[in-house]
């Protein structure tokens, strides 16, 4: 195997494919990438088993095909400490890889391609193409309701629901809950559901750097296949049945609360200095055009914030003041609207205007 490349060529494909790399494997060859040379294409592929992402780039200068795995982390660290534009040239002898550009030599050591794992993959029954930006945004408006190793494993992922032309995208941790809905470019003619690890969707949205982009989406029962230009990124998918969360919307709620949505987060954010470190908790009082934040903390300490509010109801409730933070945070419009339900077992925020999204938390006790 040998080959001549360009530094920037090989710098971000490179960056992508070690992300996905787990510092720490059963397997020592799981830590290297898997490099296939071919006449002008270097295919390079980094797994965990779970989940795989695969570039390939184009080689102009001449070269010898071939196959092997280098330590990944090592071969990265090498390029970005190069000078920028720089040429790198590769050489295989035996089980070593030669790599120089300039005055620097670096041999390291190969494992050999055969014992390279193969990422196990079913038939792709489904297809839709979406928009990168539109892929983006449903997955950072609800990424951060995703619990993190809950023992309710379909919790540790991201529901992705695809109903002829529409796309639902929903995660929730128990405590809280955000849904995207927009409309696909193009009707698909089926209905499917798919819950995405944790760590998929994590990779998968660093992946979407480019807005523009059209993307080709594959999935399964058991895996999801996203080409973004000329990464393909894969996933097994969580084997499990999302709960059905739109029971939380078919409730009787109350007269619906407008405020100004940076007013709230900025009220919201000075109270939540003074809550308990632990829980985070706040409460709520509404009155008669009055909308009252505060908190208190095991010191004595106390915070309150008024704001100004077209309502005539009266209620007390609580909340985790990182949750509602969270909520206005991902809202673009000027106006939040808040829903509460009757009996105040949850709370709905929208935009005024109807949106792709809707959060939902659940109060706490203080």
């Amino acid at each position: 195997m040998k080959f001549i490349i360009n530094r920037e060529q090989l710098l971000l494909p490179l960056q992508q494919i070690v992300s996905v790399i787990e510092k720490r494997q059963t397997m020592p060859i799981l830590s290297n990438v898997f490099m296939k040379l071919t006449a002008d294409n270097l295919e390079l592929t980094g797994t965990d088993l779970e989940i795989q992402i695969l570039a390939n780039i184009k080689i102009d200068h001449s070269s010898e095909p071939g196959e092997t795995t280098i330590p990944a982390r090592k071969l990265l660290d090498i390029c970005r400490l190069l000078p920028s534009q720089a040429e790198i040239k590769f050489e295989q002898t035996n089980d070593k890889m030669k790599v120089l550009s300039g005055r620097s030599r670096f041999s390291l050591s190969t494992l050999p391609a055969e014992n390279y794992p193969e990422f196990s993959e079913t038939p792709l029954e489904y297809q839709f193409d979406i928009n990168a930006g539109m892929l983006k945004m449903a997955l950072e408006k609800t990424v951060f309701c995703m619990a993190n190793q809950d023992v309710r494993y379909y919790l540790n992922g991201l529901m992705l629901n695809i109903s002829n032309s529409k796309l639902r995208m929903v995660a929730s941790d128990g405590h809280r809950l955000s849904v995207y809905e927009n409309e696909l470019q193009s009707p698909t003619g089926y209905e499917a559901r798919i819950i995405i690890p944790r760590k998929g969707v994590m990779e998968l949205l660093r992946l979407l750097d480019d807005p523009e982009t059209d993307l080709s989406v594959q999935f399964s029962s058991n895996n999801i296949k996203v080409v973004i230009k000329n990464i393909i990124f894969s996933a097994k998918l969580v084997d499990a049945r999302y709960p059905d969360f739109n029971k939380v919307f078919l409730q009787d709620f109350r007269n619906p609360i407008y405020v100004q949505r940076q007013i709230l987060k900025d009220a919201l954010t000075r109270v939540a200095i003074l809550s308990n470190e632990k829980f985070k908790g706040i409460s709520i009082e509404i009155s008669p055009n009055s909308l009252k934040i505060s908190a208190h903390n095991p010191e004595h300490e106390e915070a309150e914030e008024e704001l100004f509010i077209e309502y005539q109801d009266e209620l007390t409730i609580s909340f985790n003041a990182q949750y509602l933070l969270d909520a206005v945070s991902n809202m673009d419009s000027e106006l939040a609207v808040i829903s509460i339900a009757s009996n105040l077992s949850s709370c709905i925020f929208e935009e005024p205007v109807a949106q792709p999204y809707r959060y939902i938390v659940m109060p706490m006790r203080l």
